[in-house]
C-alpha cells in the first residue's frame, strides 16, 4: 500500500498567499488548526467550500473580482493546503469545521457557495441546521452514494494525480486532465495539488459512496441553488431531474460548455451565474434588512 504523502507549503507557497492581498485565518476544530483565506470587507461574507484536492489558492481567480459585492473566504479543507490533516473525512466532519469558521470568525447569515465535495459538504450544513444561512450554492455536487453509480472519475486516476502533485508534476501533465483550464490555473494546481495529503483525499473519496447526498438535499432549506455544468458526468440529466424532484423549492442553474470543474471550464458561463445569484441574494438580504 503506497505511504501517505503531502507536502508542506514552502515559504515560496506562503509567499504566493501574502501577495493575493488575503488574509491567513485560523480556527480550531475538532482539536485541528484549519486556514481560511479571508478578502474582507464590510460585505456580507461569502464562505467558500473547495473540491477535494482544490487548496484555497485555486479560488483565487475566480473570488478576487467578486470584492465589490461579497467578503469572499475560503477554507483550506482539512488534509488541504495549510489546514491540519486527521479525524474522519466525510461531508458531516467538514460540515462541523464550516460552522466552527462560521462561528468564530462571527459571520452573520453567511452565503455558502460549495464546489464538487464542497457542494456536499455546503448541502450537509444547510441540513444540519447548526447556523442560520443566507443561501446555500452548490455547485455540480457529486450524486454517487448508496445504491447510486459511482464516481465517475476513477479512485485510480486521484491516487495518479496526487503521485504527480508530489513527485512535481507540470502544468502539460495537469492539461491531460483539465483541457479547457487557462494557464494560469493549470500552473497553480501543479504546484499546489502536492499540499493535498494522499489519506486525506482518498479517504474521502471514499465517502462518496457511503453518504447521500440527496438525503441532505431534499432537506436543505431555502434559499438554495444548485449549479451544473452543462457537460458534466457528475451531475447527469437524470441526476437533476432527481434533485428537482426531492427539492423543488430550491434555484437551478445550467453552466454550457463547462464538465465538472465549472468555474475552470468555463470562466465567463459560471461568473454570469454566479452574479445573478448573488444578485438575487443580496437583494433579499437587502430588502430584510
Amino acid at each position: 500500500m503506497p505511504e501517505n504523502r503531502r507536502h508542506e507549503v514552502t515559504d515560496c507557497g506562503r509567499d504566493e498567499l501574502r501577495a493575493l492581498g488575503a488574509e491567513s485565518r485560523w480556527i480550531e476544530s475538532d482539536g485541528r488548526r484549519l486556514h481560511i483565506l479571508d478578502y474582507g470587507g464590510d460585505k456580507p461574507p461569502l464562505l467558500v467550500l473547495p473540491g477535494i484536492t482544490s487548496p484555497s489558492i485555486t479560488w483565487d481567480f475566480i473570488v478576487a473580482q467578486l470584492r465589490d459585492r461579497v467578503r469572499p473566504l475560503v477554507m483550506d479543507l482539512r488534509g488541504r493546503g495549510l489546514s491540519e490533516a486527521g479525524g474522519e473525512y466525510g461531508a458531516p466532519e467538514f460540515a462541523a469545521d464550516a460552522v466552527a469558521a462560521i462561528e468564530q470568525l462571527g459571520l452573520e447569515r453567511p452565503l455558502v457557495l460549495g464546489h464538487s465535495l464542497g457542494a456536499r459538504i455546503a448541502a450537509a450544513l444547510a441540513f444540519r441546521g447548526d447556523v442560520e444561512l443566507g443561501a446555500t450554492i452548490c455547485v455540480d455536487p457529486p450524486l454517487s452514494g448508496p445504491d447510486r453509480g459511482g464516481y465517475p472519475t476513477p479512485r485510480e486516476s486521484f491516487e495518479a494525480q496526487l503521485d504527480a502533485g508530489y513527485d512535481g508534476t507540470t502544468a502539460d501533465e495537469v492539461a491531460a486532465s483539465y483541457p479547457l483550464w487557462p494557464r494560469s490555473e493549470l500552473l497553480l494546481r501543479a504546484r499546489w495539488v502536492g499540499t493535498c495529503e494522499r489519506d486525506a483525499v482518498l479517504a474521502t473519496y471514499d465517502r462518496f459512496a457511503e453518504e447521500d447526498f440527496f438525503e441532505w438535499w431534499a432537506q436543505a432549506p431555502a434559499p438554495a441553488w444548485l449549479i451544473n455544468g452543462g457537460d458534466s458526468p457528475v451531475v447527469t440529466a437524470t441526476g437533476l431531474t432527481e434533485a428537482r424532484e426531492v427539492n423543488p423549492a430550491a434555484r437551478y442553474a445550467t453552466v454550457p460548455g463547462a464538465g465538472h470543474m465549472v468555474p475552470w471550464d468555463n470562466h465567463a458561463g459560471f461568473d454570469s451565474v454566479l452574479a445573478e445569484v448573488l444578485e438575487t441574494e443580496l437583494a433579499a438580504t437587502r430588502d430584510d434588512s
